[in-house]
């Protein structure tokens, strides 16, 4: 299966040089979670391993996902239009500030359309991603534009009954992209006409 497992999706790879670059220029690791329930106090007491290096996640900042498939509305089926949905939550005592510095950053790597997407098709080509199964898969999807929006809500100070504050932000990111043709159903033919008699039963 390799490149075309279903995992390997074009939100795998957004999410991978995210946390990369978020980590190259804030200084801290940035833990991805799918959108399922978890807790960010126990997130606090947990190590990550991140460029082959176990590293603390109770400061900085951690984030959750959701993937969004937008409508098609145009008349060519190959060009994908998508949404993600980011949360993310600022740990430790400068929540805040961290906060201000992970939007900034997001907005400075993703919020210059095709220039962006160039940034991280390059990025990607250089790259294979472990999955936890422990197989490799190379990146199968082209960029073509990324857009990022603010809502205009942003979380207050969350008390969760320990000496640590949190603080979130939201922000949303349009982008655009085709995939390979191996992940396109490229090669399918119709079945042979059966007779009535051999029809399948189902």
């Amino acid at each position: 299966m390799a490149n075309t497992d279903l995992l390997n999706t074009p939100l795998l790879w957004i999410n991978k040089y995210l946390q990369s670059e978020l980590s190259d220029s804030l200084g801290y690791v940035t833990p991805f979670f799918p959108p399922s329930p978890f807790n960010l106090d126990d997130l606090t007491e947990k190590w990550m391993v991140l460029n082959n290096v176990n590293t603390p996640v109770s400061n900085g900042v951690a984030c959750t996902w959701d993937r969004l498939v937008k409508m098609n509305k145009g008349k060519f089926p190959h060009i994908k239009s998508e949404q993600i949905l980011y949360y993310f939550y600022g740990l430790g005592e400068d929540s805040i500030p961290t906060m201000i510095q992970t939007q900034e950053a997001v907005l400075r790597l993703l919020d210059r359309a095709d220039e962006s997407a160039e940034e991280l098709n390059a990025w990607c080509a250089n790259r294979k991603i472990r999955l936890d199964d422990g197989s490799t898969v190379d990146n199968m999807f082209l960029f073509h534009n990324f857009k990022v929006y603010q809502l205009e809500e942003t979380r207050d100070i969350i008390d969760f009954g320990t000496a640590r504050t949190y603080g979130g932000n939201k922000i949303i990111i349009d982008f655009e992209y085709h995939q390979d043709q191996d992940l396109t159903n490229h090669n399918w033919a119709p079945e042979a006409r059966l007779s009535n008699a051999n029809k399948i039963i189902i």
